[in-house]
């Protein structure tokens, strides 16, 4: 198979790829040329583009660095911007991208996260946003206690959907709400202090729209409704609910087509009759 020094051949094709070396370091574009294989998608694709590890120009150059881990859109841990959109790398078909976009596929890491290196990112804000809202059921022994509280076919029906959230991120890049912190570590700082301070940035900026469907999910479980209150103080609180201004790109992009919006509907009626409530207990 031979390639064209001025462009891909018909049977392979070019990823222009945005690399970063390290958190705080400069970015730079860099672009690889990889063969074409039935059934390819954008992991497959960065699996060849390592084993070559030479750009289009034959230098020699480290892997990129990615994430992955279930390779069928159930972990979340994939997730980058494929030709301008966010998405889930094991599920963008090569073959759809190319029809979209001849020629050339475009890679670059999520735009609302610290980059740790190449297309890998630091996620731990998200994972913060779970741990404000008490994204959990808390459970008082692990004892076999009988059969739960009864549940209706309905109410069944309107959670599993919100279950599906895998925490990738999609929605949260997409929204023109969660913008991106990046902390720079003081000189001389220990680890432990450096994270407080990220945790203490992170807890009063927007919680996004995943967090909100999750303290749906979990209210409306019978056994998680006795925090409902506390997970709706979580939502008034400094970078709650308020913030969201109703874009409807977290719905546009969530790869499980979670009706996000609809959560986050519900959750604003919630914490106003929650308002209402703990105003007239006074």
């Amino acid at each position: 198979m031979s390639h064209n020094a001025n462009g891909p051949s018909p049977d392979s094709f070019d990823v222009r790829v945005l690399r970063q070396d390290g958190p705080g370091q400069p970015s730079y574009w860099e672009r690889h040329r990889v063969d074409h294989e039935p059934d390819m998608n954008i992991t497959s694709v960065l699996q060849r583009m390592a084993a070559r590890a030479t750009t289009v120009d034959d230098h020699k150059v480290a892997p990129v660095a990615w994430e992955s881990n279930c390779l069928e859109e159930v972990c979340g841990a994939c997730t980058m911007v494929v030709n301008g959109q966010v998405r889930q790398g094991c599920t963008a078909l090569v073959d759809k991208l190319l029809a979209e976009h001849p020629g050339e596929i475009e890679l670059r890491p999520m735009t609302k996260f610290p980059v740790i290196r190449d297309l890998v990112v630091d996620r731990s804000r998200l994972f913060r946003a779970l741990t404000k809202i008490k994204g959990w059921i808390p459970v008082d022994t692990y004892q076999d206690m009988g059969p739960g509280p009864r549940q209706s076919q309905n109410s069944q029906e309107q959670m599993y959907p919100l279950s599906e959230c895998m925490s990738c991120g999609c929605c949260l890049d997409a929204c023109p709400q969660y913008t991106k912190i990046e902390l720079v570590r003081r000189e001389g700082e220990a680890d432990e202090p450096f994270a407080e301070r990220k945790r203490a940035a992170y807890d009063v900026a927007f919680v996004g729209a995943h967090a909100i469907s999750q303290v749906m999910l979990f209210n409306s479980n019978p056994t998680g409704a006795m925090n409902a209150g506390e997970r709706l103080d979580a939502l008034t609180a400094t970078g709650g609910l308020q913030i969201c201004g109703n874009a409807q790109n977290c719905v546009a992009v969530c790869p499980k087509n979670i009706p996000l919006t609809h959560s986050i509907g519900r959750a604003g009626r919630a914490t106003t009759l929650h308002a209402i409530k703990r105003w007239f207990d006074r």
